[in-house]
């Protein structure tokens, strides 16, 4: 049982910098900001979750059975993470690269503090067994300050996968598309940097504010860290209703108008771009078909371009009706890994780029998020998204593009750097 109170906020930006200073005292925390984008499915500005209660960590095996108990026995607000290599518990699948990150595949906390905000209205949701905290907290927050954070060497970001051997990598997917062995491949590579030494909270904020993303996540478990300013949301449940808004399609954004309007006008009418998107729709729509009421799959809006502050985007929406005899945690295991992070069709796909790709994905391109008491929920797509281990002392960053049989090596590459930029910059300034 929870306790739930309200408070009138009048500065929301001033309070959601004080929530994030708070919040580091604990070991669990996940911040997650719309940064006011404006979008239809929009719950929340902003929702901060702190401090475990219960918590389930786990690798791939069984993780969705596990995830399902863990989720219809507390029947309380959960926030997670799921990782990439949950495919393995999906499919007859493996993940055997690198990985210098050492996540858990699957992490899920039940927090004893809850703080959400929507407009100048704040509610704050605490355990029966805190309630007695909360107009301490509430006092604390309003008092915190901005911590002074001490400078930092900069870091020596290093490529995994060089120019040159991406072009080879991107051919041989190239062979397999002309061999029919699949349509589209969502190929990834990792940036990284070793013994590196840096304040999560301050690299978050300047990623956020380089990126006004709507399904921003600061992550903290303990050591791990994820900071992602990602513009995509994979799944959101309201009732029976479940949405979808896979992004395929990206281009430069200028500072220039007319340069601008044309990338975006660009982008709208590219070929190769729409045919991206359209796999995927496709490939989502059957990913939902297979938990929704028949006839339910419905494609709402199809390669709508969306501007961002990096970059312009193509997102189609997919909604469907969950057929009842179906679990919320059903409906994610059905649809994981997200198709827009995989390609076309999935198993082929995963198989391949698992060969290719030189870094196990772990937690980037899975999903953060949270169920809420009544089995809703609501999560994003982990992309550009710098990934910290602060006791390995190890910085991750990925990027990937959509490679289809009119891709270019070469213009893959660039939108490979396009898409590091923002992470770049935050980390070290240039790649």
């Amino acid at each position: 049982m929870r306790v739930s109170i309200h408070k009138h906020i009048p500065d929301p930006e001033q309070f959601k910098q004080q929530l994030l200073s708070w919040s580091q005292q604990f070991r669990e925390v996940v911040f997650l900001d719309s940064n006011s984008y404006p979008q239809e499915y929009s719950s929340f500005d902003c929702m901060m979750a702190v401090d475990a209660f219960t918590s389930l960590k786990t690798d791939f095996h069984n993780a969705f059975e596990d995830l399902k108990q863990y989720q219809q026995t507390t029947k309380d607000w959960l926030f997670g993470y799921l990782s990439y290599d949950l495919k393995n518990d999906v499919e007859p699948l493996r993940s055997s690269n690198f990985d210098g990150l050492d996540f858990p595949d699957l992490f899920f906390f039940q927090p004893k503090k809850i703080l959400a905000l929507k407009g100048n209205q704040l509610e704050m949701h605490y355990l029966l067994l805190c309630d007695d905290e909360i107009e301490d907290d509430f006092n604390d927050i309003v008092e915190s300050q901005k911590s002074k954070v001490e400078s930092e060497d900069s870091l020596k970001i290093q490529q995994r996968i060089s120019k040159e051997s991406y072009v080879e990598k991107v051919n041989k997917i190239l062979e397999h598309i002309h061999a029919g062995d699949l349509y589209e491949a969502n190929f990834c590579m990792e940036f990284f940097a070793e013994n590196a030494v840096i304040h999560p909270l301050e690299k978050f904020q300047k990623l956020n504010d380089i990126s006004k993303a709507p399904f921003s996540v600061f992550f903290k478990n303990n050591k791990h860290f994820l900071l992602s300013a990602s513009p995509e949301r994979y799944l959101k449940k309201v009732g029976e209703t479940i949405i979808s808004q896979p992004i395929k399609g990206t281009s430069k954004r200028f500072s220039d108008i007319n340069e601008d309007e044309k990338s975006k006008r660009d982008l709208e009418t590219d070929a190769k771009e729409r045919a991206e998107n359209i796999m995927i729709t496709d490939l989502v729509r059957n990913d939902l078909s297979h938990t929704a009421q028949k006839g339910s799959v419905e494609v709402t809006e199809l390669c709508k371009i969306y501007s961002f502050l990096q970059v312009h985007q193509m997102i189609s929406t997919i909604t469907s009706k969950l057929d009842a005899q179906y679990s919320p945690v059903d409906v994610l295991k059905t649809t994981f890994p997200m198709g827009s992070m995989t390609g076309a069709p999935k198993i082929s796909v995963m198989k391949i780029i698992e060969n290719l790709e030189e870094t196990k994905r772990g937690l980037y391109s899975g999903a953060v998020g949270y169920f809420t008491p009544e089995g809703d929920f609501d999560f994003n797509v982990v992309i550009r998204s710098i990934l910290y281990n602060q006791e390995n002392q190890y910085v991750s960053f990925s990027v990937g593009s959509a490679i289809t049989a009119q891709s270019v090596p070469e213009k893959e590459y660039e939108e490979c750097l396009l898409k590091a930029k923002a992470m770049s910059e935050v980390l070290s300034g240039s790649i």
